[in-house]
């Protein structure tokens, strides 16, 4: 067990409004508690992390909240960082466990520990003779999904590990974008009781760091990708269709709840209502989309072709909400990116969405509007990654979709 101490800083220093159906919320943004829990946890010896980090907060508010964080130590200790996550639900203690110990993610547990994995890769995949497998972690939503890099030799793969229960619909999605001009990943294997999906690796360049750096790709693949997307068959017509206004409701209920006290921040999102609350009302899929469409998930490949690693969501959507994300996603970091990067990113974003309305005659307004929903949704990341000016960050962010919509 780690030692008794003062507890380590907790950063981001984060505070949001009290919320009555979640009356131990406080707690989750409390250094000492967070020190506690830690220790409650931590069979390890040696010295106590020199911080805590807030890697990601998922909340509901008056439901759920989920908080997950990082121990970490000073660089001269050599010692890993230590990810755990404590989760709230109305009526109900906090919950707190460690990675890779999810419940929701039953396969999580043993696709991360490298003997598992390589056992599960003998199993489901190919059978390799390494004794050892390199482990890295490259996304990780607490109760959702995760995604794992392996190192097996010279081989390169990845295992994206979910719910069992989106294991059927993430393949069928997965039909429908390889069937498509993008590129997709190769599916190696997968273990359906465990939630897991083992994909090939694909040699290309990440889009969003492409543009960060100036340059500036064709968006004419992109466009050709997603039009001969749009016009792939739903197959048997059971396809999970995009819920858009699930979404924008979340979002816009979050939002209520984070500016009950901000005059000036609830007259915005008056306004933001006044125009969204119908467009999403009447609102429906009119094509197969991809429904998740933003730079970072897109490979640029040595021939000038174009690759999507991320699918989760493809099915029932909308063509001009496909776009309207991806230049979304654009503006959101073309204001709170490094000033470095905005130019660029802005640049990009006038090529590309000219390149859109040109290539499929849409009208402005129309996608104004799918834009302006988009961002509206991707202002979350205020509070999904929460630094000390939180607030800030969500009015500049509300703030910049009322502008979409004037």
């Amino acid at each position: 067990m780690a030692g008794t101490g003062t507890a380590a800083p907790l950063y981001p220093r984060v505070s949001f409004p009290e919320d009555p159906g979640l009356s131990d919320l406080q707690k989750l943004f409390s250094p000492q508690w967070v020190f506690s829990t830690y220790r409650s946890l931590s069979e390890r010896e040696g010295p106590n992390p020199d911080q805590f980090r807030i890697r990601q907060v998922s909340y509901t508010p008056g439901r759920v909240a989920i908080v997950s964080y990082f121990a970490e130590w000073a660089p001269e200790a050599y010692l890993p960082s230590q990810h755990f996550i404590a989760r709230i639900e109305r009526g109900k203690s906090v919950e707190v466990f460690q990675f890779p110990d999810d419940a929701s993610l039953p396969g999580l547990k043993q696709a991360a520990e490298p003997d598992a994995a390589l056992k599960l890769v003998n199993r489901y995949v190919l059978s390799v003779r390494a004794r050892r497998m390199g482990i890295e972690v490259i996304r990780y939503r607490p109760g959702n999904r995760a995604v794992l890099r392996y190192r097996v030799g010279r081989m390169r793969f990845y295992a994206r590990v979910m719910r069992p229960a989106a294991l059927h619909p993430f393949l069928k999605s997965w039909e429908l974008i390889a069937r498509s001009d993008f590129v997709a990943p190769r599916i190696a294997g997968h273990w359906a009781d465990g939630g897991v999906v083992w994909m090939s690796e694909i040699p290309g360049k990440n889009l969003r760091r492409l543009i960060r750096r100036g340059i500036q790709p064709d968006p004419a693949p992109l466009l050709r990708g997603l039009e001969t997307l749009w016009t792939q068959s739903d197959g048997d017509g059971r396809g999970r269709p995009f819920n858009l206004s699930g979404a924008y409701r979340r979002a816009k209920r979050s939002f209520t709840h984070f500016t009950r006290d901000d005059d000036s921040t609830s007259v915005t999102m008056k306004r933001i209502a006044k125009s969204l609350d119908p467009f999403v009302e009447s609102w429906r899929p009119s094509t197969v989309a991809h429904n998740d469409f933003y730079d970072d998930q897109a490979l640029v490949l040595p021939d000038g072709d174009m690759a999507v690693v991320d699918l989760e969501e493809a099915g029932p959507g909308d063509p001009m909400l496909d776009v309207g994300n991806f230049i979304s996603h654009l503006r959101w970091r073309s204001r709170f990116g490094r000033q470095r990067d905005n130019d660029a990113t802005t640049t990009y974003l006038d090529v590309f969405r000219s390149a859109a309305i040109e290539r499929f005659k849409w009208d402005e307004r129309e996608l104004d509007l799918r834009e302006a929903v988009c961002l509206f949704r991707i202002c979350t990341n205020a509070i999904r990654h929460p630094r000390d000016d939180w607030r800030d960050r969500l009015e500049s962010g509300l703030s910049l979709v009322n502008e979409l919509l004037e």
